[in-house]
C-alpha cells in the first residue's frame, strides 16, 4: 500500500504557475539531466572522497535507480534515506526521482525512535542507511525494526563497515548495469520528497513536496541570491536530509547546475577549511554553526575568500552575530526565515530593511515567486491591515502539497484555499517587510534544530523517579535556546540531570532532543486555568542560568 498524497492547492493556481514560468514543469531527474547534458563536466560534487562531475554522477545515479527498480521499487513508493553528507546521499536523492519515487530522508544521528515513526506514517517500502556514521549503526537498528514496519522490505545499507545481516549493500546496487534503463518521468506536481519538520507536535511533522515546489518554488529562493545567473558553489553545513538541506539537491544542481560542497560532519575548524579550500559562493547554515566559526583564532588572521552570501536559517539571527559574519567573510548575510511547512521571506544581497527592533526581527520582503505572505487574526483568520500583529500564513509555487498521514494537521494548519498556517505571529509594515514578533507554537529551536517539548515531557514521565515535568526553552548566547526540564520527583535519592539523559537513550530518543538544565522543585506552578505555567518556569530557569557578574576592586567578595 502507498500512503496517499494529495495536494491541499488548487489545480488551477499551480497550473499557473507553469504558464507564468515560475515553475519549470519538470521532474528533478529531468532537470538534472538538462544540466548533465549542457555542462558534461562540470564538477557537482565535492566531499571527503574529492571530486566528482555531472556525468559521473548521473552513471552512479542511473545504476541505484537500476539495481532499486529490481528491487522492485516503484513510482510512488516512499523510501527512507539516512545518510550522512556525501556523494551517496546525492546519487539517492536523484535516482528515487528519476524512479518516481518520495525521498524520505532524515539525519544521521536520529533516533530509533523517530526513524521508526517516520517510516511507519509514511508507509516506506525502503530505506538507505549507513553502516557506520560516528558510532552510530543505522542500518542494523533499522534492520531491526523492519519486523514492526510492515510496509518495509529492504534496508539498504551504505559505506564501509560489514554489511549487517539481512541488509542490502548498497554497493552491490551501485554495480547494476544501467544500459536498459529508462526515466520514469513523474508529473512535476506530484511528490518528490517528504521534508520532515519537528515542529510543536510530539510526533515529527512530514511534509510532502512535488518536484515544482523544490525545483520552481525553493529554486527561486537560490535564484534571488545568484545575481550574476552563475552556477553557484554552495557549501552546506546543514544535513541535506533537513528542510534547509532540501536545497541541495533539487535546487543547486537540478534547478541551478551549481556544485554541492558537503561536510559529512560539521566542525567550525572543517567548514573554515572548506571555505578556504573550495571558495563557495554560498554557505548556508544556522546562526549558531556560524558562531562557532567566528569562535575560532584563525578567523581573526588571514583574510577568508568571500562569498556572494552567507545564508543563515533555522534560528534567530542576532545583530552582533550577523554583523561580525559580514566583515569576517566579506559578504552580505542573508537573514532567513523559513519552514518545512512551507514559508520562506529573506533580508536579500541588497538588503534596505530596517535594524530589528523592540516589536521583532526583520525577515525582509516576501517574495510571490517563492511564497506570498499574510497576517491574518488569530482568532477570526481574516487578513490584517499593515502594521498590526497576527499570524503568518504563506502561500506560493514552494507551498507543500499536504502533511502526510496527517489529515489532522492538514485541517489545522492548512486553509481550504491552501494558505499555510504557520503558528508564528508577525506583522508587514506598510513598506511591505514582514517581521517575527514570536510563534504561537512550542518549540524550543537549539541551534537551528527543533525540539518539541512535548515529545521530551512524554518520555520523561516514563522515568520511575519523576512525578511531573515540564520542558521549557532558555536563552542560550551559543545555541539560541537549551532546553531546560523542570521536574516533581519522586526520588528518595536527589534526582540529576544525568540519570534523565541515560533514560532518554534507553527510551531511543537521540542525544539532541536531550534537556542541558535541570530545575527539581517540589511542586509544577500552576496558571488560573490549572495548567502548569511555563512562564513561570521559564523565567526561573533563565534567572538561575544568567551569567553573574563579578564584583571588582576591594569591595568583592570570594564566591
Amino acid at each position: 500500500m502507498t500512503v496517499a498524497l494529495h495536494d491541499l492547492l488548487p489545480a488551477d493556481l499551480r497550473r499557473s504557475w507553469v504558464i507564468d514560468g515560475t515553475c519549470p514543469d519538470l521532474d528533478l531527474y529531468s532537470l538534472f539531466r538538462a544540466r548533465q547534458i549542457a555542462d558534461l563536466h562540470r564538477t557537482a560534487i565535492l566531499d571527503a572522497k574529492g571530486k566528482l562531475c555531472y556525468t559521473a554522477l548521473d552513471r552512479k545515479v542511473r545504476c541505484l535507480a537500476t539495481g532499486l527498480r529490481d528491487l522492485g521499487i516503484r513510482q510512488g513508493d516512499v523510501v527512507g534515506v539516512q545518510l550522512p553528507n556525501g556523494r551517496n546521499a546525492v546519487i539517492a536523492d536523484l535516482a528515487l526521482a528519476a524512479l518516481g519515487a518520495v525521498a524520505l530522508p532524515f539525519p544521521v544521528g536520529r533516533g530509533s525512535l523517530e526513524a521508526e515513526c517516520l517510516l511507519r506514517r509514511a508507509e516506506a517500502v525502503a530505506v538507505i542507511a549507513a553502516i557506520d556514521d560516528r558510532g552510530n549503526h543505522h542500518a542494523a537498528d533499522l534492520q531491526a525494526l523492519a519486523p514492526a514496519l510492515p510496509s518495509l522490505r529492504h534496508v539498504i545499507a551504505a559505506g564501509p563497515g560489514d554489511t549487517p545481516e539481512g541488509t542490502t549493500p548498497l554497493s552491490q546496487l551501485l554495480c547494476s548495469d544501467p544500459s536498459g534503463f529508462v526515466p520514469a518521468r513523474p508529473d512535476p506536481d506530484s511528490a518528490a520528497r517528504i521534508l520532515v519538520s519537528s515542529g510543536s507536535e510530539a510526533e515529527p511533522k512530514m511534509v510532502a513536496y512535488s518536484h515544482n515546489a523544490l525545483a520552481g518554488g525553493r529554486g527561486n529562493f537560490l535564484a534571488s541570491l545568484i545575481p550574476d545567473r552563475t552556477p553557484p558553489r554552495c557549501l552546506f553545513l546543514v544535513p541535506l536530509a533537513s528542510a534547509f538541506g532540501s536545497n541541495g539537491t533539487a535546487v543547486t544542481l537540478a534547478r541551478h547546475g551549481g556544485t554541492l560542497i558537503l561536510l559529512d560532519h560539521f566542525t567550525p575548524e572543517a567548514a573554515l577549511d572548506a571555505v578556504r579550500e573550495h571558495r563557495p559562493t554560498h554557505i548556508l547554515g544556522v546562526p549558531t554553526m556560524v558562531r562557532m566559526m567566528l569562535g575560532r583564532p584563525d578567523t581573526t588572521g588571514g583574510k577568508l575568500p568571500a562569498p556572494t552570501a552567507l545564508i543563515l536559517g533555522g534560528s534567530a539571527l542576532d545583530e552582533t552575530t550577523a554583523e561580525l559574519a559580514a566583515s569576517v567573510f566579506g559578504c552580505p548575510v542573508v537573514n532567513l526565515y523559513g519552514s518545512a511547512d512551507g514559508v520562506n521571506c529573506h533580508t536579500g544581497l541588497t538588503s534596505s530593511t530596517p535594524d530589528a527592533d523592540d516589536r521583532g526581527g526583520v525577515a525582509g520582503r516576501p517574495d510571490s515567486r517563492v511564497a506570498d505572505i499574510r497576517i491574518t487574526d488569530t482568532g477570526t483568520h481574516e487578513e490584517l491591515p499593515d502594521g498590526e500583529i497576527g499570524e503568518i500564513v504563506a502561500r506560493g509555487p514552494m507551498t507543500p502539497m499536504c502533511y502526510v498521514a496527517s489529515p489532522e494537521l492538514d485541517a489545522r494548519y492548512r486553509t481550504p484555499d491552501g494558505w499555510v498556517r504557520t503558528g508564528d505571529l508577525g506583522f508587514l509594515d506598510g513598506d511591505g517587510v514582514l517581521h517575527i514578533v514570536g510563534r504561537l507554537k512550542d518549540v524550543v529551536i537549539r541551534g537551528g534544530a527543533n525540539i518539541s517539548p512535548a515529545e521530551v515531557e512524554r518520555e520523561l514521565a516514563a522515568h520511575p523517579f519523576v512525578r511531573d515535568v515540564v520542558c521549557v526553552g532558555i536563552p542560550d548566547a551559543l545555541m539560541g535556546e537549551r532546553l531546560a526540564a523542570c521536574v516533581v520527583s519522586r526520588a528518595t535519592e536527589p534526582l540529576t540531570l544525568r540519570m534523565l539523559c541515560e533514560h532518554l537513550t534507553e527510551r531511543g530518543l537521540e542525544q539532541r532532543k536531550h534537556p542541558e538544565r535541570l530545575l527539581v522543585v517540589d511542586e509544577l506552578p500552576l496558571t488560573p486555568a490549572g495548567k502548569p505555567d511555563r512562564a513561570v518556569l521559564r523565567d526561573r530557569m533563565t534567572e538561575i542560568n544568567r551569567p553573574r557578574v563579578k564584583k571588582e576592586g576591594p569591595l568583592a567578595q570570594a564566591g
